[in-house]
């Protein structure tokens, strides 16, 4: 009777236990930690292994670039003084047509020769230079947005060069001409502040 109950007892115990009974749940295990267990993946566990950190890629500038950077700023030293300069002159002929001053007949076009040629070169070297450190993010938007300035304060100064010869005829050809003239002259003065130490941002 004894043994006939205990064999009953063990196969009773043998029926109610689960199938994993050889490794029981661990209380308060956490999902990874059950997954891990029973060899299943939890969704936590591959989420964080499909997360790749995306690093930033470095951009090495030519030497080539360094010495376009120099032309470009001793270049733009020039430029405040002989904005100072045409502006005299100009507002001598503006004032007194042909009875101006010979120094402001002719540094008005000598003046004007040299603005051609200052920005042509701040034109190349800058164009080049933004080209080349297109893929720097640090202050691109705002190099971005000094070089369009730029390239309007060009096309302004070419215009007021075309308008120049009807200028001397005609006394709203001039207006128009210096319009135009200190229209362009404000907005190279506002591109060249940015890039001053102040108000950058690179």
């Amino acid at each position: 009777m004894v043994a006939g109950g205990a064999v009953a007892l063990i196969v009773a115990l043998g029926v109610g236990a689960p199938q994993g009974a050889d490794n029981p749940p661990v209380v308060g295990a956490s999902p990874r930690v059950e997954a891990s267990r029973i060899g299943v993946r939890a969704p936590e566990a591959e989420s964080d292994a499909d997360t790749v950190r995306v690093r930033r890629r470095a951009v090495r500038l030519s030497e080539a670039y360094h010495t376009r950077l120099k032309i470009h700023k001793l270049a733009s030293y020039t430029m405040l003084p002989m904005f100072a300069f045409e502006y005299a002159a100009g507002n001598q002929l503006m004032q007194k047509n042909a009875s101006a001053p010979e120094w402001a007949k002719v540094g008005h076009r000598v003046a004007a020769t040299g603005l051609a040629g200052l920005f042509g070169i701040n034109t190349y070297t800058g164009a080049l230079n933004w080209w080349e450190s297109r893929r720097q993010e640090n202050g691109r938007t705002w190099r971005t947005a000094h070089s369009a300035l730029m390239l309007l304060a060009d096309a302004g100064f070419t215009v007021a060069g075309q308008l120049a010869d009807q200028a001397e005829g005609s006394i709203d050809k001039r207006r128009l001409h210096r319009t135009v003239a200190l229209t362009s002259i404000s907005i190279a003065t506002v591109s060249y502040a940015m890039m001053l130490k102040p108000f950058r941002r690179d």
